[in-house]
């Protein structure tokens, strides 16, 4: 049986790659021996659910060191004194962690290796006999200033900046494969609902902060006074989102409620997804809210949302930052509740012909074909 060791930063923590790496790895495991290394370990336990099959494999049991966002003008200031010890120590984690991956490989001596880290593996990395893939999860300004030279093989989850990482690497193979959603349930939402739902990580590049602001221009008009949104998930900035959601006097419409694995139930009680991300791979939680029949609206932004929302026939793509259209176009959704059955309904006929677990895993064989004829 082939092998397959796919590397993932930290399979303790909640996120999109993380959800993405187990789903893939879940599937493969049907007709390849599959292990998972994790380069850290924040928290105890491993978050979403492996095939008994699987071996998962931790090469530390530390957390990347990072530097938290503070208020006080001078903790900043000592901040940024501290950035360049932070990253010293980062590479010298990343240099043990490096050692210990090489190792490991040589051991289990993969057919092939799917890197989901942004910049772990490099060009100057090599197993013999082993096909190397660097799968992409996000835009390219993050990965422009890695040094990636010699990866032969990448995988991008959109064509939306193919020509970028082209033009960056142009002796490598580029491969267009999105996530694929495991499962497309067979219910419907109820578009009587009158709530709107937003997944995701509380960190600053998911737009919370914005979506608060776009949810305060809505009720300031009695219209929507019944309507209700409810924010899921935890992360680095649950108290500052409490806070402003406090500070704007929306705790009555607004709900934070926690990560949780039951995440139908979530789709299942709104009748909109709302997305206010400032960057993405390819959303997983768009996808997902299709799944459900769910019409989305999100800002298009460089990638991700435009490959998955086709604007007013799914839902609604918005200028980036236009939080007056974005708040007008979401009035739209809320005030016509046939529209958005009729939006809902494309929405799941496009995750059903684009992402589905069966259409997504025959490009991954035909890329493992190819690769394998290459040899």
């Amino acid at each position: 049986m082939k092998k397959i060791l796919i590397v993932v930063p930290d399979l303790s923590i909640v996120g999109g790659r993380e959800r993405v790496v187990a789903n893939l790895s879940n599937e493969l495991v049907k007709n390849y021996k599959i292990y998972i290394t994790s380069i850290f370990n924040a928290n105890k336990n491993i978050v979403f659910n492996y095939s008994k099959n699987i071996e998962l494999i931790k090469l530390s049991d530390i957390k990347e060191i990072t530097l938290s966002n503070v208020k006080n003008p001078f903790f900043k200031i000592l901040r940024e004194l501290a950035r360049p010890l932070v990253r010293f120590a980062n590479r010298i984690i990343i240099k043990i962690m490096s050692r210990r991956f090489i190792k490991l490989a040589k051991k289990i001596e993969p057919d092939i290796i799917i890197d989901n880290s942004d910049s772990f593996i490099n060009g100057k990395f090599a197993v013999k006999n082993s096909a190397v893939i660097k799968l992409i999860h996000g835009k390219f300004d993050i990965y422009k200033n890695f040094n990636l030279d010699g990866l032969q093989n990448f995988v991008l989850l959109s064509s939306q900046e193919l020509d970028k990482f082209k033009t960056k690497y142009p002796n490598s193979n580029f491969y267009i494969i999105p996530n694929f959603i495991p499962n497309i349930s067979n219910l419907n939402t109820n578009y009587s609902q009158k709530l709107v739902v937003s997944v995701g990580r509380l960190s600053k590049e998911k737009g919370f902060i914005r979506l608060i602001d776009i949810w305060k221009l809505i009720q300031d008009n009695k219209e929507f006074k019944d309507w209700k949104l409810h924010i899921v998930g935890d992360g680095d900035l649950k108290e500052q989102i409490k806070t402003k959601i406090d500070n704007l006097n929306l705790s009555n419409s607004i709900i934070l409620k926690p990560f949780t694995k039951d995440v139908e139930s979530e789709y299942l009680s709104a009748s909109i997804y709302a997305m206010a991300s400032h960057f993405e791979g390819l959303p997983m939680v768009l996808i997902e809210a299709g799944t459900y029949a769910l019409p989305t609206i999100a800002f298009d932004i460089a990638t991700g949302p435009s490959d998955i929302i086709e604007d007013e026939k799914s839902g609604f793509l918005i200028t980036d930052n236009n939080l007056n259209e974005y708040a007008n176009k979401l009035k739209i959704l809320m005030q016509d509740e046939n529209l958005r059955a009729k939006m809902g309904e494309k929405s799941k006929e496009i995750v059903k012909n684009k992402f589905s677990k069966e259409v997504v895993m025959k490009q991954w064989e035909n890329l493992f074909k190819r690769l394998k004829s290459d040899k």
